[in-house]
Formats: C-alpha cells, sequence, structure tokens
C-alpha cells in the first residue's frame, strides 16, 4: 500500500511540474523579441534614422551586410526590437548606448566588440578605460558623423580625449608643447585608447622606443651615453607641454644643476669670472643661449672619441 500511493503522488507531481515547465516555456517563447525591421523604428526615431544615414554603419549595414543580423541596420546593434514597440518605456527590452537608458557597460561594449573585437582592441579588456567602466557610445557616436573618421562624439581624436583629460589640455597651452593643438599629431599618435600592453596606454614597449619613433636622431647607439637620458626621456622632458624651451622641466641651467650640482667641477664652472668664489647665480655664459649646451652640445650621446663631455 505505501509503495502504491508513493507512486500515485509522484505521477501527480511529475504531471504537475510538467504542466508547470510549459507554462513556463510557453512565457518564455511569448517573450523572446523578433526583428521588426528598420522602417518600424524610424517610425519613431526619424530623427535618428536621418543622422545613421550619413554614417559608415548605414552604408554598410544596408548596402553590404556580412550576415542577416547586419542585414537589420537598427536592430543589429540594439538588438530585436518588437518587445520595445510593444513597451517602449521598459528599458530592459533594448540595448541603449546611453547612461540614461541603463544598459550595462559590458552588454554595450560587447555588441560593439561582437564586430570589432581584435586589431587595435585586442587590448580592451583590462585596460585603464574598461575597468573605470567606460562604454564605446563615451567616445563614440555611432548614430551621427560628427568626426571625419571613426564616428567620434567631437569633431577630432584630440577634442573627443580632452573632454576628460582636462589637465593634458592645458599643458597642451604652454609655450613649448607637442603640435596637437595645431593637428600635426593626435593622442592616438603615441596612445591606444582602446588597451596597450603597457603603462599610460603607450603604443611602444617604452617611452624612449615611443620617443624615436619620431626622434630618431636620439636613438644611438652612441660610444658616450648620457645615463638620465637612457633611461627615460621623461627624467628632462614633460611628454605634453612646458612653459620652459624644448619641453624641459625646468629652464637650463636648473635642470643640468638638479643633477650636476656645485660641487667639483661644475663649481669650477660656476665660479664668478671677477672674484673667483662660488656664486649661487650662473656666470654670464651659462645664463645665456642655450646655457650648459652652449658648451656640451651633444647632450644626448655623443660618438666622438673625445665626446665623453658631450662637447662639440
Amino acid at each position: 500500500m505505501f509503495w502504491e500511493r508513493f507512486l500515485c503522488k509522484s505521477a501527480v507531481f511529475g504531471a504537475l511540474a510538467t504542466l508547470l515547465l510549459g507554462f513556463a516555456g510557453q512565457e518564455a517563447i511569448a517573450e523572446t523579441a523578433t526583428y521588426v525591421g528598420e522602417k518600424v523604428c524610424a517610425t519613431c526615431h526619424d530623427f535618428q534614422a536621418n543622422l545613421f544615414g550619413h554614417t559608415l554603419h548605414a552604408k554598410a549595414f544596408r548596402e553590404n551586410p556580412k550576415n542577416d543580423v547586419e542585414k537589420q541596420v537598427c536592430e543589429a546593434c540594439h538588438g530585436a526590437g518588437s518587445l520595445h514597440a510593444t513597451n517602449p518605456t521598459e528599458h530592459s527590452n533594448m540595448i541603449g548606448f546611453s547612461k540614461g537608458w541603463g544598459t550595462p557597460v559590458a552588454k554595450q561594449t560587447g555588441s560593439c566588440l561582437s564586430c570589432h573585437e581584435g586589431g587595435n582592441r585586442i587590448n580592451w579588456d583590462g585596460s585603464i578605460h574598461q575597468t573605470k567602466k567606460l562604454s564605446c557610445s563615451d567616445c563614440h557616436n555611432p548614430m551621427a558623423k560628427f568626426s571625419a573618421n571613426g564616428l567620434l562624439k567631437k569633431g577630432s581624436i584630440t577634442e573627443t580625449c580632452q573632454t576628460c583629460h582636462q589637465q593634458q589640455r592645458a599643458e597642451f597651452k604652454k609655450k613649448s608643447h607637442m603640435p596637437v593643438p595645431e593637428g600635426k599629431m593626435t593622442c592616438a599618435d603615441c596612445h591606444n585608447p582602446h588597451g596597450s600592453t603597457n603603462k599610460r596606454l603607450l603604443k611602444a614597449d617604452s617611452v624612449n622606443d615611443l620617443c624615436y619613433t619620431c626622434h630618431a636622431e636620439k636613438r644611438g647607439p652612441y660610444l658616450w651615453e648620457h645615463a638620465p637620458v637612457r633611461e627615460n626621456c621623461l627624467n628632462c622632458h614633460e611628454p605634453h607641454g612646458s612653459n620652459n624651451d624644448k619641453l624641459l622641466k625646468q629652464s637650463r641651467p636648473g635642470i643640468c644643476v638638479s643633477c650636476h650640482n656645485l660641487v667639483g667641477g661644475m663649481g669650477q664652472t660656476f665660479r664668478h669670472p671677477a672674484s673667483g668664489t662660488v656664486s649661487t647665480t650662473a656666470a654670464p655664459i651659462q645664463s645665456l643661449g642655450r646655457s650648459c649646451q652652449n658648451c656640451h652640445s651633444q647632450i644626448h650621446g655623443s660618438n666622438s672619441p673625445d665626446g665623453s663631455r658631450f662637447r662639440r
């Protein structure tokens, strides 16, 4: 009798479970979004559709889609739109690329990386921008052509970067600066905003290697090497801008005296020509022109047999 009752109850529970699973399955099927097409999207979003028509994404999706998903145009990035069309106020039904919409950043970037993975984006995961929870749409606007290339939110790479990097924006306005404001360089010439294996998102293995891509004459090898130069260009120079000549951290001779103090040979150099006593201020020859480099002109290194003092 016990086993008969047990088997009977098991059958009832099994049937109930099957019924509940069936209802759950029907609900899941009912909640599955389907594609509605670009024309349906444009009935409400006509302004965005007009802007989008000028972008590279629009041309690629409309004229040369790579797969069935890209043929959906709007829904290729935002996801299937049938549920959104039914209930536009429910934000979870679509992928939104704005902070106000509420779509998780990882989901936003995942949508972009489904096409743009690899290449310059290969180091995106773990990069400083990714760990700071920036999304692609914080720098790019795929819905409108505001920049010549890259679908940036601003007119240029530099303007886009400087919306966050205000310190560097101020440094580029100093007397001596990299030719970024003049448009001869952009931030992306030195940094990879999508991630790098190096510090500061640098595009080279070290600061010096990066500088040598433009300043090849400073690379060497030299018979006589200036140790701080060989170690790091930033020992003497600011990378973005300075109020001193040649992007120097200090004006000459101060930058030299910061290492070469007034003891020994340098003390002789800085003796006052009239009294012969060591002066706290530079003698005239060290305060004119290029200061110490009036004599030590090959300051980055020398291949002369008599170049240990980096003279001419």
